[in-house]
């Protein structure tokens, strides 16, 4: 799930003792933080091995916190109210695996994600590897995990696509999941982080993924949004996937939107419960009903349909050599 401009600002870490209870309550996903631009990711940790009530709270930032962030991170280890944070700044280093280690699998409906190469398989699910990486989607999330469990009850109800949109990428997890559902679909997906592209990319080959322009398999490209002449060209989309914030998702609804063919569906996600009024409003009013919505946690995952017109008919699909492309990746 990316949303936002490529990271480029140093890092940086905050830190504040906390309880075992406060610990265990943080569940690295806060509300408060979704509506930043790059909100910072939380990691919980013991802080003395003779002590299992004593646990310290990291937050990583991208750019340095300003008094307000640091504030928000005091409201959730109210027994730290005396305690100074620790505030530094970090070295060059990849700071989003270093948070990301010892993150356990998670299961979603057939598919069961690992994050570590270590971590056995779940005989009878779909398996994916997806590493801790610079890139955010790692299964985690509510909002990814939702979207894995609704693209699996769509397959089981029947649905059926043939060329498939993952808009906002990350780790490429959810385009992968919609290619093993759809294997004979074309799949496409972007990511305005030309490092979530490569990663995406190396996500692909672990997981046996072929990318690509034909049948089966993954187009990636870097790309703000849909723009980018090849998403162009390669649409309409019959399923179009977009698991990023509230006001990017705002924001897009008419580009989104137009990449869809008649009938098509889009499915939503990266809101908050209380944003999905004004996101379905600003779909809704480019043609979209909303067909199912599911909720996990404070995070709903939304699938629309676009309303076909009086006397549509499907587009005629036109494969990728015809389209005059050339095999590989898009921009990267």
């Amino acid at each position: 799930m990316t949303d936002a401009a490529s990271p480029t600002a140093q890092s940086w870490k905050v830190t504040l003792p906390c309880t075992r209870a406060e610990a265990e309550a943080i569940d690295g996903d806060i509300a408060a933080f979704a509506l930043m631009d790059k909100p910072p990711v939380l990691m919980t940790s013991e802080a003395a091995p003779d002590d299992e009530n004593a646990w310290r709270l990291d937050a990583y930032f991208e750019g340095e916190p300003s008094p307000a962030a640091i504030k928000l991170i005091r409201t959730l280890v109210p027994s730290a109210a005396g305690a100074k944070p620790q505030i530094e700044k970090l070295p060059d280093e990849d700071w989003v695996t270093l948070s990301q280690q010892g993150l356990e699998p998670v299961t979603a409906g057939r598919f069961h994600v690992r994050n570590l190469a270590t971590d056995p398989e779940q005989p009878g699910h779909v398996n994916f590897l997806i590493e801790a990486s610079r890139a955010f989607g790692t299964g985690q999330h509510e909002t990814t995990g939702g979207c894995l469990l609704m693209l699996d009850r769509m397959r089981r109800i029947g649905m059926r696509f043939g060329n498939v949109a993952d808009i906002g990428t990350g780790t490429g997890l959810l385009a992968f999941a919609a290619l093993h559902l759809w294997p004979r679909a074309y799949a496409t997906a972007s990511d305005i982080d030309p490092v979530a592209v490569q990663i995406s990319a190396e996500n692909a080959a672990a997981n046996r993924m072929t990318v690509g322009r034909g049948l089966g398999q993954l187009a990636l490209y870097t790309a703000a949004g849909v723009d980018h002449p090849a998403i162009a060209t390669r649409a309409p989309y019959d399923l179009l996937i977009a698991n990023i914030l509230a006001g990017p998702l705002i924001e897009l609804a008419p580009s989104l939107c137009a990449m869809v063919e008649e009938g098509g569906t889009i499915l939503l996600a990266g809101l908050l419960n209380e944003q999905a009024d004004a996101v379905l409003a600003a779909y809704r009013s480019q043609g979209m009903r909303l067909a199912e919505r599911t909720d996990h946690g404070d995070w709903p995952t939304l699938r629309l349909r676009k309303r076909p017109r009086i006397g549509w008919k499907r587009p005629k699909r036109i494969d990728s050599q015809a389209r005059g492309e050339a095999p590989g990746f898009g921009s990267l």
